[in-house]
């Protein structure tokens, strides 16, 4: 599993880097950013998916 976030999307809310701190952090203007390459460690699942649903402006993906 990987997750992927649409730069073009993003509007900075900040709920990834929020609800899934280890999977998302924020760049030097505050828009959600991939930690690493994106792989989602095992046990890290759920955050990734609760930080799918509560993106407002839909930018994260799974893969």
């Amino acid at each position: 599993m990987k997750v992927k976030i649409d730069p073009g999307r993003c509007q900075g809310h900040g709920r990834c880097y929020d609800l899934a701190p280890s999977l998302f952090g924020e760049d030097e203007e505050g828009y959600g950013k991939v930690v690493g390459d994106g792989v989602v460690p095992p046990g890290e699942e759920q955050p990734a998916r609760l930080a799918v649903s509560n993106c407002p402006e839909r930018a994260i993906e799974i893969l």
